[in-house]
């Protein structure tokens, strides 16, 4: 799936206006109806509504949709906010057809200089249509303290498109106050960037998507940024095995985990790797973490290190076909600088997770070090310590990960709700999979032995990546339809794997 610009999302409107032929504001009556229809579905005739619509396209919408509501004998009170005395050209041809009905009227408000706010109760509906796509800073003035008005109100709010507001991708220097708290969104055709963030789930509420059949084929032409993992993405990227294949055929894969007290992060990338196709998987760890992998992971072959507790030699990689390192080993100087001994003399693919990105944020340097093709699977927080800054906004967090990518040739898996890989040209792929009940210690272990399980087995390292975040998310959902998001762990992900796997092959 596509995730558009503001920019692209303009140019798909005028590629369908020109191409189906179809006037822009017969255009903006189909995506009214699917508005419509989408609010008379939940709501009967007796909810009174209130529509609020801004000058823009987005008003043109809100005023459509009023209009076929009152047709529908619906109860409607309709307020444009015409402040300036610039309407888009659709918002005015709108405005009229309301102007020239007897029965509309009665119920339409034109605000140019003063409001007076109507009275929003827990039984009004209010839509909200003040401003969609093309919003390109914060909203000031009148309309931040109406937006405070309606989200002050006890009524449930819909919003059109997107929550007036809020931006359609950067909204890191947004005022957040002033940005509608939809409870539901009725998005048109395509989810929007900014809908991807945590931070910005506030606003939305529950999100719909309507389809309002814009071109097909101008959607094909347009070549985006961003685009969302879906089950038939991955499905042809699966390798299958050979009926006659031994475990050589298979691949060996390297992980570098654990510490004393931190052997669980060893375990689960480990049966996360075996569970993932490896052929054979030798583990690295501390002497102290022996008989506790050997017992919880008889199927890895355990390779000791020469300290006790912490991982503290290179270890030679000539016979493995992909590397994991990071998972539990801590940060002491000595493991330091066996981390980047092992980055430097391995030739194989390597995957950095957890303590070996520490590693890296405490010895920035080390990072032009890197081989080409390194693959990095950081959570926000491991992002900002490697990047060597605080961020305080998703997009901005995304836009730094996708130019380190581009800057190290390099793929970063970006954890999270939507975990984003960023790959080496600049783009940014999205996985649709996964929940809540995934933010659980050992989550990101588990993912590190996917990814690593995968290059062992001959996948390309975008298709690793991408394949082995959709696995892990959907091994997450299937545990958590049979066990719920509350009692999920990071062992559950490893257990539905084969059921994941399944569900691709079937």
């Amino acid at each position: 799936m596509k995730i558009l610009t503001s920019a692209q999302i303009h140019e798909l409107d005028q590629y369908t206006i020109e191409h189906e032929p179809i006037r822009s504001v017969d255009l903006m009556e189909r995506a009214a109806k699917a508005i419509t229809k989408a609010i008379t579905d939940k709501w009967s005739n007796m909810t009174p509504i209130v529509v609020f619509a801004g000058p823009g396209n987005n008003g043109g919408d809100a005023l459509a949709v009023g209009r076929l509501l009152a047709e529908q004998n619906y109860k409607v009170s309709i307020y444009l906010f015409n402040t300036t005395g610039k309407l888009s050209d659709d918002c005015a041809v709108n405005r009229q057809r309301i102007l020239d009905s007897r029965k509309l009227k009665d119920m339409f408000n034109e605000v140019i200089d003063e409001f007076d706010p109507p009275q929003l109760t827990a039984q009004t509906l209010v839509v909200d249509g003040l401003f969609g796509s093309g919003l390109s800073k914060p909203l000031a003035g009148g309309f931040a303290s109406l937006v405070k008005y309606i989200n002050q109100s006890p009524s449930y709010i819909v919003s059109i498109d997107l929550p007036s507001g809020l931006m359609t991708e950067d909204n890191t220097y947004n005022v957040r106050a002033n940005i509608i708290k939809a409870d539901t969104t009725l998005t048109l055709q395509q989810k929007k960037l900014a809908f991807l963030f945590p931070e910005n789930q506030q606003f939305i509420g529950k999100l719909k998507i309507l389809d309002i059949r814009l071109s097909e084929e101008g959607l094909k032409r347009i070549e985006p940024h961003f685009t969302m993992l879906e089950e038939n993405d991955i499905r042809p990227r699966i390798l299958h095995r050979n009926e006659y294949a031994h475990k050589g055929d298979m691949g060996h894969a390297l992980v570098i985990a654990g510490s004393y007290g931190m052997a669980g992060a060893a375990i689960l990338a480990s049966k996360a790797c075996l569970r993932s196709g490896a052929g054979k998987v030798t583990v690295h760890t501390p002497r102290r973490n022996n008989d506790i992998i050997q017992m919880s992971v008889p199927e890895a072959i355990v390779s000791l290190d020469r300290d006790d507790l912490y991982f503290n030699e290179s270890v030679d990689t000539e016979d493995m076909d992909a590397v994991a390192i990071g998972p539990g080993i801590r940060q002491q100087e000595n493991t330091a600088i066996a981390v980047i001994t092992q980055i430097r003399r391995t030739q194989c693919p390597v995957v950095l997770d957890a303590d070996a990105l520490n590693v890296l944020a405490n010895h920035r340097a080390w990072l032009q070090q890197l081989p080409k093709n390194i693959i990095m699977t950081p959570h926000p927080k491991e992002f900002d310590l490697l990047n060597g800054t605080t961020c305080s906004d998703s997009y901005e967090r995304l836009s730094k990960a996708r130019n380190m990518a581009e800057h190290l040739n390099a793929y970063i898996v970006l954890k999270g709700h939507y975990t984003a890989l960023c790959l080496p040209n600049g783009q940014v792929i999205f996985n649709s999979t996964g929940n809540a009940g995934m933010a659980t210690a050992g989550s990101g272990d588990v993912l590190t032995g996917i990814i690593t399980a995968l290059l062992a087995r001959g996948y390309k390292h975008a298709d690793a990546c991408m394949v082995g975040m959709y696995l892990h998310g959907l091994a997450g959902d299937l545990a958590a339809k049979e066990l719920g998001e509350e009692s999920l762990t990071a062992s559950d992900i490893v257990a539905f794997l084969p059921k994941a796997f399944k569900r691709l092959d079937d």
